[in-house]
């Protein structure tokens, strides 16, 4: 079994805006009041991305695997959610996404059923899919004060 550990760190001082350091590159999370053009995307726009990222990876290792060329590949994510329980508001509903519609547009000479199997292999092999699809153990652990991390 092989594995890997995948670490970020983030963080704001005081109202600034969220930064995750991820590698060696720095994700902005949300609006910069003070720097517009530094704005990131929302968190839920991240996960949207980081989904369509993964599919289009996958894609191209599958593909690769399966002796398909694909030419170009688009993935659109839409997602709706219920704001009410994220706003404070008494709900039954779920915080999360109440549901994701994935369209995957491939651009290949290859038949209608071959992409049918090559798409099933990449739903298969998607880790984001995995995550969003299936309960992942979280623990999440409070320190009152941290050293902060630039």
């Amino acid at each position: 079994m092989s594995q890997k550990t995948v670490q970020v760190v983030g963080y704001a001082d005081g109202a600034n805006q969220f930064i995750v350091k991820a590698r060696n590159l720095k994700i902005r999370i949300s609006k910069n009041n003070q720097i517009p053009e530094l704005e990131g995307a929302s968190p839920l726009e991240y996960i949207l991305a980081g989904y369509a990222g993964c599919i289009s990876a996958v894609g191209q290792l599958v593909a690769k695997e399966q002796g398909l060329i694909l030419k170009s590949l688009q993935v659109e994510l839409a997602a709706t959610l219920n704001l009410d329980k994220y706003q404070g508001k008494h709900s039954d509903a779920r915080a999360g996404f109440e549901n994701i519609e994935v369209v995957v547009k491939p651009t290949s000479d290859a038949t209608l059923e071959e992409l049918r199997d090559w798409l099933v292999a990449v739903e298969n092999r998607c880790p984001v899919q995995d995550n969003l699809l299936n309960p992942t153990p979280i623990s999440v652990v409070l320190f009152k004060e941290y050293p902060a991390t630039a």
